[in-house]
């Protein structure tokens, strides 16, 4: 679920598996060849990455997958773009946008102090929920330091869930990194804290606020806000796994079970390449949010080494033009969807994380290729 910078910017043993390219969609057998350039960076990626990866890309004319690797350790089974896996951090973007969406409905104002919202929240420690405010939980310039939920797993509650407000008060007790406003630090309490705002406001648990106000209207039905307990994936599903390379051998181990909800509003989404895809393009084309609220989701702060917005990244494509994207990485996936506005598209994912050396320059490769190559 960690997000990582963009500057242009968290035994099985087997023989490596050749690279397998699978073309769906649109395109057709012969059209292989066509796509060359991001055949040849996804096997870069790959081969610095999980056992598989999966590129599902394109644009208005139509899209189409290539995969490297296997999804199934052992086995030679390609990705394909309709299969599930949990997106990490790209949940983010789905919990900045329900935010956006009561910020349209004046249930919300961007620029009060969350306290407004959650009195006595965000306090003590050196935090105070008057001067931070929802923009700045947003877009990280909170000051509120980092935090891995997954370090929190004493916290669990007796039906194995996770509370929010538990996981928050864990959250604040690491100091504060920067006055509010006054500097860029990733941190999921952030998020965490949003998810306990959409409660509040809509009176709903927050995967069902999400789902009610993002996923159902757009027709996503390969996506899912899972209910705190509900640990598995729906079928058909990427299997997640630990482990690493050594030379020309891999070295994996199925990640073990854990609940979604110590993630929850920061990364608990289970989403498939095409669905992101139809999430990223919806919100970019404005059937979201509102004008307003987007032009606010893409203004990035003064403050930030990225172009980071309101959970949304604006990058410059190495064949000119601005993009749009998000990443995420959970034990088991590493993934990240980029769009822009005139139709191009690309979602890629590996089926594991390697939080020791993560592929991040080949993954930035692979996307710009399949966004600029002709």
């Amino acid at each position: 679920m960690k997000q990582h910078s963009r500057k242009r910017l968290p035994a099985v043993i087997g023989a490596a598996v050749a690279a397998v390219v699978v073309l769906t969609g649109t395109t057709t057998a012969h059209a292989a060849e066509d796509h060359s350039a991001t055949r040849a960076a996804l096997n870069s990626f790959q081969s610095a990455a999980g056992p598989g990866a999966a590129v599902y890309a394109g644009n208005s004319a139509g899209s189409w997958t290539l995969s490297a690797g296997t999804g199934t350790i052992n086995t030679v089974k390609p990705i394909r773009s309709d299969e599930h896996f949990r997106i990490g951090s790209q949940s983010k973007t789905f919990t900045a946008a329900t935010v956006l969406q009561l910020v349209d409905e004046g249930r919300v104002a961007l620029d009060a102090g969350i306290d407004t919202y959650l009195p006595g929240t965000v306090t003590g420690n050196g935090y105070d929920g008057a001067r931070i405010t929802v923009r700045q939980l947003l877009q990280h310039t909170s000051g509120i330091a980092g935090y891995d939920p997954l370090g929190s797993i004493a916290l669990v509650e007796p039906d194995g869930t996770y509370k929010l407000t538990t996981l928050i008060r864990e959250g604040l007790k690491r100091a504060p990194v920067s006055a509010p406003g006054g500097g860029f630090t990733y941190s999921n309490t952030n998020y965490l804290i949003l998810g306990l705002l959409i409660e509040k406001v809509t009176g709903q648990p927050v995967h069902q606020a999400v789902t009610q106000r993002i996923i159902e209207p757009l027709g996503l039905t390969h996506t899912v806000f899972p209910v705190p307990g509900h640990r598995s994936l729906p079928t058909p599903s990427v299997p997640g796994y630990h482990g690493g390379r050594l030379g020309p051998f891999f070295f994996w181990s199925p990640v073990l079970d854990y609940d979604p909800s110590v993630f929850s509003s920061a990364g608990a989404v289970i989403s498939t390449l095409e669905d992101l895809t139809t999430f990223y393009q919806a919100l970019t084309a404005g059937r979201v949010v509102s004008p307003a609220a987007l032009a606010e989701m893409e203004r990035p702060s003064p403050v930030t080494p990225i172009p980071y917005g309101l959970g949304i990244v604006r990058t410059t494509l190495s064949c000119g033009g601005d993009a749009w994207w998000h990443n995420g990485a959970v034990p088991g996936y590493l993934s990240e969807t980029m769009v822009t506005k005139d139709g191009r598209h690309a979602s890629v994912m590996t089926n594991a994380y390697l939080a020791s050396n993560p592929p991040l320059q080949q993954l930035n490769t692979l996307l710009d290729t399949a966004l600029c190559e002709k």
